[in-house]
């Protein structure tokens, strides 16, 4: 049996190259219809990949309709008709940041034009939205027609910026929680391993010991440094150019609007925004995104350091380093019983390659504004909120299900110790270098443990001290051998 697809509903809907058929019943209209055409790259729509830019877009056409209305912009002639269209739209507002209309924004989210197809229909669900509430069909555009009324005195040039730096605000405080998540974490390992002696290593060669507690406080500063970075570069994404309109002259705006704009913007995100200092500079500079991006990347810098010691400390267990345990959260192969790899470590490393690799990206992108304009802005969402997504989630993870697990092999750990020959740095100041060096003979000659070579010497130390069980307790304890101990 033959069946055949029942047509699907349309209504006609012209611009300024031609008509095209729209299906009936979407929000969406004619020029975001050639953007799905025009640029068919991954299938990911913008709900997928940025959820937040969506909002975003809706805060932004919410303030300037309220601020168009108040000057009464939308209808100069007709008072009421121009409360009408302002409301309408605030409300078609007020459900787009719902995501009533997520799946109405269907051009792909890498697209030529700085993002105007993603802009255009964002303007036209809002103005088929309002036309619907005013009691007239989808398509027609009247009374609020998309160029017009939802964008009125707005560009692409000013809008689209705006969007970026909303929706990294948005996601930024998400990051900063997941650094700060794992910084802490490691801050607790600090104290917890503030008393388990280990030996440091310079050159990937054994140097003098530390506690593994101080290792995980230097990763948890390394940490925090790199998050007032992030917090540094986020103060400039507050500055907002929207009233710059097409350059930055602010052509076809009230001259009320921009000082408006951004005080509606605040309020409606809870968001400190500023005015731009300069409005050119917002529309083609975006120093501000590579400046952020370049935080991000010294998270990842920090991030991968840290996965490699890790790595290697858990290394083994029994032919490597093996001095630190990872928590155990998958089989590790296919073919080798009971074999445990370092899974988030591994993650880890891949996140922060991604992330560097993102910043490269976004810096030839933010580079490349040619006079008035930067254009490459669809790419710069994309690489930034996907490096903020992967460090929220990843860092997130790592700080609960690894870092916050480790645990320390104190078999390994104090086998080292006691028949490693680091442990003569600190007896050098004390029985001097020639007692020393004749004590890690006998420790790498004759196995006997450091403690035992020195016991076997029978002397005294500089201050005419024997050296006993008791003394070696004193030179060798912990804090001996961890912090400034002579003078």
């Amino acid at each position: 049996m033959i069946t055949t697809a029942t047509p699907i509903a349309t209504r006609d809907e012209k611009d300024s190259m031609g008509v095209r058929q729209v299906p009936a019943d979407v929000y969406y209209g004619i020029q975001a219809l050639r953007g799905s055409e025009n640029f068919p790259m991954t299938g990911i729509k913008p709900a997928q990949q940025y959820p937040e830019a969506i909002w975003a877009f809706s805060q932004i056409k919410k303030a300037a309709a309220t601020v168009n209305m108040e000057l009464g912009m939308l209808d100069p002639t007709d008072r009421e008709m121009n409360d009408k269209i302002g409301n309408a739209l605030i409300q078609g507002c007020n459900e787009m940041a719902e995501g009533t209309y997520d799946d109405q924004f269907i051009v792909d989210v890498y697209q030529g034009g700085t993002g105007t197809s993603n802009h255009m229909n964002c303007n036209e669900i809002l103005a088929n939205r309002a036309n619907e509430i005013l009691g007239f069909p989808k398509g027609e555009y009247t009374p609020v027609q998309p160029n017009d009324h939802p964008n009125f005195g707005q560009s692409t040039n000013d809008v689209t910026p705006t969007v970026l730096r909303l929706t990294f605000l948005k996601r930024h405080a998400k990051l900063v929680e997941s650094v700060t998540l794992l910084e802490n974490t490691f801050r607790d390992k600090e104290t917890e391993f503030k008393d388990v002696l280990i030996c440091g290593r310079t050159h990937m060669q054994d140097a003098v010991p530390m506690t593994l507690g101080q290792q995980m406080g230097a990763y948890a500063q390394a940490l925090a440094d790199a998050r007032e970075k992030l917090e540094v570069a986020s103060e400039n994404l507050h500055y907002i150019g929207l009233g710059a309109s097409a350059l930055g002259t602010g052509i076809n705006t009230h001259k009320e609007y921009r000082p408006r704009v951004v005080k509606y913007l605040s309020e409606y995100t809870g968001m400190a925004l500023k005015q731009a200092k300069d409005y050119f500079q917002l529309t083609s500079s975006f120093g501000h995104f590579s400046d952020y991006s370049a935080a991000m990347r010294s998270v990842a810098i920090e991030l991968e350091k840290i996965t490699h010691d890790v790595k290697l400390y858990s290394s083994g267990p029994k032919t490597g380093i093996g001095e630190l345990i990872l928590p155990s959260l998958q089989p590790g192969s296919s073919i080798m019983p009971g074999k445990v790899n370092p899974v988030l470590p591994e993650l880890m490393n891949q996140v922060s390659y991604a992330v560097q690799g993102n910043d490269l990206t976004i810096s030839l992108c933010c580079q490349n504004g040619q006079w008035q304009l930067n254009v490459m802005m669809p790419m710069i969402l994309i690489k930034v909120t996907e490096s903020q997504q992967l460090l929220t989630n990843g860092l997130r993870e790592y700080a609960n299900h690894c870092i916050a697990g480790l645990t320390p092999n104190m078999e390994f750990i104090e086998h080292r110790m006691n028949y490693s020959t680091i442990l003569l740095t600190a007896l050098n100041p004390f029985i001097g270098y020639a007692n020393a060096a004749a004590i890690g003979k006998l420790v790498l000659n004759e196995g006997m443990t450091v403690r035992e070579a020195a016991l076997s010497m029978d002397m005294t130390d500089k201050f005419g001290n024997k050296i006993d069980n008791k003394r070696l307790d004193e030179i060798l304890s912990v804090d001996a051998m961890t912090q400034p101990n002579m003078g």
